[in-house]
């Protein structure tokens, strides 16, 4: 974990998140010609109902980390009027659209999802949390560079899976 020196701080969360990533192909066929349509991935936005139920449910296990995922996730706590989450948010969809099918990145509004924000103990954003599949998830803070997010998804996520 040394090389995670990209203030992924080592914070022991009792919850975390999911994102929903990966690329599709919808074939179709018109008079004998097949066109492919790839889907490309996004980050997910996650409201409370949807974290409890696709990361951790923390009302049902309060004092218990049991991720609900089935892959890695990054989620992003942001706000629409904050700099630096703007700032990271293309990085952010270029991630999910690269590492589609892999990993999750999911996006929680803390304007909007305030007791979400509360039980992470957000205080200054944008914090990532980095969810890998088993073990504790990690909190970073601040507006990572993108060879940063990379390094810690491949390192931490998924070399760790």
């Amino acid at each position: 974990m040394k090389n995670l020196a990209i203030a992924v701080l080592t914070a022991a969360l009792s919850m975390s998140c999911l994102s929903c990533s990966g690329q599709q192909k919808n074939t179709k066929k018109d008079n004998n010609v097949t066109t492919t349509k790839e889907t490309k991935m996004k980050t997910i936005k996650l409201t409370k109902a949807d974290f409890l139920a696709k990361v951790a449910n923390y009302e049902t296990n309060p004092n218990e980390w049991k991720y609900l995922g089935d892959k890695p996730a990054i989620i992003d706590f942001y706000a629409d009027w904050c700099g630096p989450c703007r700032t990271i948010a293309p990085w952010l969809e270029e991630l999910a659209e690269e590492y589609g099918g892999k990993i999750y990145i999911y996006k929680v509004d803390t304007e909007k999802e305030q007791e979400l924000a509360g039980v992470f103990g957000i205080r200054s954003i944008p914090s990532l949390l980095f969810i890998p599949m088993t073990g504790k998830p990690q909190m970073a803070q601040g507006a990572l560079p993108k060879k940063d997010l990379k390094k810690a998804i491949d390192e931490f996520l998924l070399k760790a899976n």
